[in-house]
Order: C-alpha cells, then sequence, then structure tokens
C-alpha cells in the first residue's frame, strides 16, 4: 500500500519544484514510504474487479462527480473502466441500467484524464494495464459503502488536495507528484488512493471530498465517520524511452503539471455485491 506522510508530500512537492513542472524525476530517488501498522481488529483481505483497460475507448471530457448535468464540463479527456453508460447526464437509474466492461459485473464507474504522448491534441494512449483493488483498514472492520456514492482522489488544478500518483512497476512504495522516470523496462504507474472514511449520511457534497475523508497517517478516521473499502486504482503504461508525456488538464493548468492527476468513482455495485466485497475484506481473504 502506498501511503503519502506529511514529510514525504513536502518533499515530493520540492523535488518537482526543483526540477520544473514537467521534468521527470528518477523514481529511484524518492524516498519510500510505509503503511500503518496493522491492528489485531484490522481488516486485511483483498477484493480485485477486472474492468479491462478501456480498450472500448470509452472517453468524454464530461465529469458526472465534479460538473453533472454540464457537457464538456471537465475541459480535459477522461479515461472510463466500468459502465459504459457515464457521461454528463447519467442519472442513478441509466447507470444502474447499463452495461459495464467489468467481469463481475460490477456497474461501478472509475474514470481518470487520459495521458497523451506530446502536446494538447496528440495520440491518447490507452492504458496497458489496469488494476482495481478494494483494500480494509488497519485499525477495524470496514462497513459498506453506499450505492451512487460518488468521490473524488487529488486535485484537478494541481491545488492544495494534490496527491502523488506516480511510481514505477517495481517501486510502489514510491510515489510523485512529479512525472516519474522509470528504470529500463519498469512500468510507468498511476496510483490512486481513494479516501475511505463516510461520514455515514451523504453520496456527495459540495466539495466531493467532505463526506468521504482520508483516514490519518496511522489508519484512523476522523470523528464520526466510518471506515469503508479502501479503494486503490494503478494505472499503467509502457512508453517510449523518450519520455514526451503528459496528462490532459484544465486549460490553465501550467504545461499540464502531473499534480494536477486526479481520479473519480461512482459505486454503482448492487447491494448484494457490496456484501459480498466486505465480507471477503473483513475476513482477510483474497478475492
Amino acid at each position: 500500500m502506498i501511503r503519502l506522510s506529511a514529510l514525504a508530500l513536502v518533499g515530493a512537492l520540492a523535488v518537482g519544484c526543483a526540477a520544473g513542472p514537467t521534468d521527470p524525476v528518477d523514481i529511484r530517488s524518492v524516498s519510500p514510504t510505509s503503511a500503518p501498522a496493522a491492528t489485531p481488529a484490522a481488516s486485511t483481505g483483498s477484493y480485485t474487479v477486472d474492468c479491462g483497460r478501456n480498450e472500448e475507448a470509452h472517453r468524454n471530457s464530461d465529469n458526472l462527480v465534479a460538473s453533472p448535468g454540464v457537457r464538456d464540463g471537465a475541459h480535459h479527456l477522461h479515461d472510463y473502466v466500468g459502465n459504459l453508460a457515464t457521461d454528463a447526464f447519467s442519472t442513478d437509474e441509466v447507470l444502474a441500467a447499463a452495461k459495464t466492461t467489468c467481469r463481475d459485473g460490477d456497474l461501478s464507474s472509475y474514470y481518470w484524464p487520459v495521458l497523451r504522448l506530446g502536446g494538447h491534441h496528440s495520440e491518447v494512449r490507452t492504458p496497458d494495464s489496469v488494476n482495481i483493488t478494494f483494500l480494509g483498514s488497519p485499525v477495524s472492520e470496514v462497513v459498506a459503502m453506499p450505492r451512487f456514492l460518488k468521490t473524488v482522489t487529488g486535485d484537478a488544478k494541481a491545488g492544495p488536495a494534490a496527491r502523488g500518483t506516480w511510481s514505477c512497476a517495481g517501486f510502489t512504495d514510491r510515489v510523485s507528484l512529479s512525472y516519474p522516470s522509470c528504470p529500463a523496462g519498469s512500468r510507468t504507474l498511476r496510483v490512486y488512493e481513494f479516501p475511505s472514511c463516510w461520514d455515514g449520511k451523504g453520496l456527495d457534497s459540495p466539495d466531493h471530498k467532505a463526506h468521504l475523508r482520508f483516514p490519518s497517517a496511522d489508519g484512523w478516521c476522523p470523528r464520526a465517520s466510518f471506515p469503508v473499502p479502501r479503494l486503490r486504482v494503478e494505472v499503467g503504461y509502457d512508453l517510449p524511452e523518450s519520455g514526451g508525456f503528459s496528462i490532459d488538464s484544465f486549460p490553465e493548468v501550467v504545461d499540464r503539471a502531473p499534480a494536477s492527476d486526479h481520479a473519480h468513482f461512482v459505486n454503482v455495485r448492487s447491494e448484494a455485491a457490496m456484501a459480498e466485497l466486505v465480507t471477503c475484506v473483513n475476513t482477510g481473504r483474497r478475492c
């Protein structure tokens, strides 16, 4: 598990600023991070979902979470896996009746900005791998996510909520806010860790974050919130050694800053399927 401590976050920001917003950082120079120690009450299982890697080329510049009902509300292009009906105008009913790319029938929507091999209008690179995993809590069992819960991780404008997402295969204990330079043969990764402390009430909130927050560095949820399965998405690319890649971003984001990387999730898994996932995680199984 990747967890960026406050000290590591400052370090990553410093590396990114010193090198320039788009200069790659050797992943081997990034300090490793460590997971919080598990207590006897920890939920140690995991549930993996295979939703493909967007072989269907399901892409649009909408954002159902941040700009519902607004065509081109994202101002940049998203890659989607999972629910094939996702766009700005998708209602809960539309999502629940749609088809999905997920092999277990999961109707949830997972999406992030596309990666391009060059500038704004250059080639969109389809991911070479997408790994979706739900994990437990290091301090307790988890409770079910409600259906149609919406959330985001990261900050599309590279603002104060920016989170390191960049890593390399074989070095996933290291994460950076800068584009990484990976050793030969190591796949470039974008690693999205989603918040996992739910307030027990909201499916969304005005900032799309207040209802679902991150736990503390030692794994505990804030007061009056409850641990739900922790979503981790790894998106991988086998990129040319010459580099020259960047993510789509808001036009005002300077040089398509890697710190603007982010991802969204809409939970459309049925209540029965979510209960199965929770049982798997809480009983320490690998499903």
